[in-house]
């Protein structure tokens, strides 16, 4: 037993404190309270019998012997992170993938029997939700991210740029003859509430006065959204790559050509820098980066 082996709690809330230089930003990054991450140093120093940090009102600096413990503590700690990684990989050569829902289903489901065919020695394991993953838990190796990208002290890669444009399903544009943006004014639009870019902005960049007011549906899923609109219920906003199944199988339609689209970066690979170190994460990012070169081409299960 190695009783002078200080509690992983203590070392955890010490390395996140030392590389972030506050106790604050380390309380984020391990979800807890500012001074819970002080009572955890407090109580290393008092394990140790030295002095790690030198406090302010304002800051934190560490000692010379917080230094030199930190320079040995952060290595044994990414040690321990190669060594589980390694053991896992071992064990199933798995590849834990979380990704935001909607992208999930409508883009990413319909590509996973190529992944299967490129990479048959790789076993998937896919989970997804609106949360971001906490690669502290060490279950995920990869998250697909939806958002504006800010996610310090982590790998961060776009997906694919994407076109975000109004769609509408075939028989609705045709029922509406629709030839300007300033006859949207007048229809029921669908929101995605949760989208990066909203309807405010698409009129906008069109320059049609909109005043955000009633819409005839929300939801806070892009998968609800286009599934409206596939149904006749109005016209959504959104990427025509996450789309991609519907339009190539004519259930939505473009209303407009692609000069009135906006386009963004929304869709993130992110990951912490280490885990980069394993074969099924650069593959996955590899296919991932094929496949984006052409976002919006149908594939055989949309």
């Amino acid at each position: 037993m190695r009783s002078s082996f200080p509690p992983l709690s203590c070392l955890l809330a010490f390395e996140a404190a030392a590389r972030r230089a506050s106790f604050s930003a380390a309380a984020i990054e391990l979800h807890l309270t500012p001074s819970a991450v002080s009572h955890q140093i407090a109580k290393l120093e008092e394990l140790l019998g030295v002095r790690l940090f030198e406090r302010s009102a304002r800051s934190i600096e560490l000692t010379e012997a917080g230094r030199e413990y930190m320079s040995r503590v952060s290595g044994a700690l990414d040690a321990i992170s190669s060594a589980t990684d390694n053991a896992r990989k071992g064990v199933r050569n798995a590849l834990y993938v979380h990704a935001a829902p909607s992208f999930a289903s409508l883009w990413l489901m319909p590509r996973l029997a190529d992944f299967a065919r490129t990479h048959p020695g790789i076993a998937l394991s896919l989970s997804s939700s609106v949360v971001h993953s906490d690669f502290a838990s060490g279950q995920v190796d990869i998250d697909i991210r939806y958002g504006v990208p800010n996610w310090p002290h982590l790998n961060v890669q776009p997906v694919f740029e994407e076109r975000i444009q109004p769609m509408a399903s075939p028989a609705f544009i045709e029922r509406h003859r629709i030839e300007n943006p300033a006859d949207l004014l007048n229809l029921p639009l669908i929101q995605s509430v949760v989208n990066v870019v909203q309807w405010v902005d698409w009129f906008r960049s069109r320059k049609v006065a909109f005043s955000s007011g009633q819409f005839a549906f929300r939801f806070d899923r892009t998968s609800m959204a286009l599934d409206a609109a596939v149904q006749g219920l109005g016209v959504a906003l959104d990427s025509s790559s996450v789309a991609a199944g519907h339009l190539h199988q004519g259930r939505l339609r473009k209303v407009f050509d692609e000069g009135w689209c906006l386009k963004v970066h929304a869709h993130f690979l992110v990951c912490p820098q280490r885990h980069l170190q394993r074969s099924e994460v650069t593959n996955f990012i590899d296919w991932m980066r094929e496949q984006a070169v052409e976002p919006e081409r149908a594939v055989a299960s949309t």
